[in-house]
């Protein structure tokens, strides 16, 4: 396998690091930057800025000049020290055991065993143990954006009908939109002075997108983003994930043009539409109205015993018992008021064990004693119906695009406070 397809294969998976991917030898090392008590080398920073370049490459993107470039990577790798000082200050430790379960996914992802994954990187000149601890340095950058930021995005019912009926006004609930983005931040409570700056900086960079330049250049060299280095693309995404306040300006454009200088609360954006294309309307799905009788198990209740319960439990109900009575007096789940009502359910809905029986029964049956992580249920299916649930996926999906988007924005916001708040001296490059 040559170099080229491992690093289409690790890119895919979001896992092409920023490590060294062949062995040189190296100059004499020098400080180019402290992060609080950490030193970036120079070695480090020519060793990203080989891989940044070898990424660019790959995807036909022209490089930056060599300065702004350089500058870029650094504050990447600046803002990774940032991050990885604050997961081990906090108590963020990745144990081996998880790293293992993790280089065994990313192997199967790539349709190989961990050894067969282990040969190719060493083939194509990968350190294995280098690359083994840059996934444990990404898993822990991970569960600290999933901590500090992802776990604290609310998300509203008003905002997602607002946006539902943005979608429909503008004609784009049905499609989902391939855009790039420069991102140039403005700092906190910046001066008259500084927002100028950073205003005459997104100008700069819509200036040369206007002469001819190539978007991807363009957000490499200007961008602040985090994915400025991948040329600034953001991927498909549901135009419920994209703010109302691009989305508005992205409405009336065709694929390969791009907006102005457009204000938020984070800085100056301007967004390029590269590809449109329609979401699937309608969803149609079999739905099964079920009810059921439950006896957990617990401390107190072994999978034996609430098995002979739920036995007896059948064994009534075969025999003339009325279910809806004996779900009522006896089933120990929530249900149990409505008479064990679990009302209309689709794939997904219930635990895969109670699924695939209930999927399995006709109308009017009863089934055999079911175990679930829960207990043991009996199962009876009252009707079933095909349902077009394309309003509910909707809502779901605008919820779930609205809080990946939140979040994004959120954690722009709250790395660069943890920017401001870091030590961070960048020495001068030697004559």
């Amino acid at each position: 396998m040559r170099f080229s397809r491992i690093t289409a294969l690790l890119m895919s998976a979001g896992l092409l690091l920023a490590s060294p991917l062949y062995a040189a030898p190296q100059s004499a090392d020098r400080i180019v930057a402290v992060v609080n008590r950490q030193a970036i080398t120079a070695n480090e920073l020519n060793d990203r800025i080989k891989t940044v370049m070898r990424n660019l490459q790959a995807q036909n993107v022209p490089l930056p000049p060599a300065n702004i470039l350089r500058q870029q990577v650094l504050e990447r790798l600046v803002s990774e020290a940032v991050q990885l000082q604050l997961a081990q200050e906090t108590g963020i430790r990745i144990d081996d055991n998880q790293l293992d379960r993790s280089m065994e996914r990313i192997a199967q992802q790539n349709n190989m065993s961990l050894a067969q994954f282990r040969g190719t990187l060493e083939k194509d000149g990968m350190d294995f143990r280098k690359f083994r601890e840059d996934i444990r340095t990404e898993i822990a950058l991970s569960r600290l954006r999933e901590r500090e930021v992802d776990s604290r995005v609310i998300v509203s019912d008003a905002e997602v009908d607002n946006l539902l009926q943005l979608q429909k006004s503008k004609s784009l609930s049905e499609v989902e939109l391939n855009i790039s983005h420069v991102l140039v931040q403005v700092p906190e409570n910046a001066s008259p002075t500084q927002l100028q700056e950073r205003r005459a900086r997104a100008e700069q960079a819509l200036a040369e997108l206007t002469r001819g330049a190539r978007f991807a250049q363009v957000a490499a060299s200007y961008s602040d983003a985090q994915d400025a280095l991948q040329g600034g693309s953001l991927g498909w995404r549901p135009s419920g994930r994209i703010p109302a306040l691009f989305l508005e300006q992205l409405a009336p454009l065709q694929p390969g043009q791009h907006t102005g200088v457009i204000r938020s609360a984070n800085g100056f954006h301007i967004i390029q539409l590269n590809e449109k294309r329609a979401r699937n309307e309608q969803i149609i799905v079999q739905q099964t109205h079920a009810r059921h009788i439950l006896i957990r198990t617990n401390e107190a209740v072994s999978s034996q015993d609430a098995y002979a319960a739920i036995l007896r439990l059948r064994e009534r109900i075969v025999n003339g018992g009325n279910f809806e009575e004996v779900a009522r007096i006896h089933s120990e789940d929530g249900s149990a008021p409505r008479g064990g009502d679990l009302g209309w359910l689709g794939p997904g809905d219930t635990v895969p064990e109670f699924e695939k029986v209930m999927d399995g029964l006709k109308v009017g049956d009863l089934s055999e004693p079911v175990k679930s992580p829960f207990g043991w249920h009996l199962i009876r299916v009252e009707e079933r119906r095909s349902a077009d649930v394309s309003a509910e996926r909707e809502k779901l999906q605008v919820r779930q695009s609205i809080r990946a988007r939140k979040a994004d924005e959120n954690f722009d916001d709250w790395l660069r406070q943890q920017r401001d708040k870091a030590y961070v001296e960048i020495r001068a490059e030697e004559p």
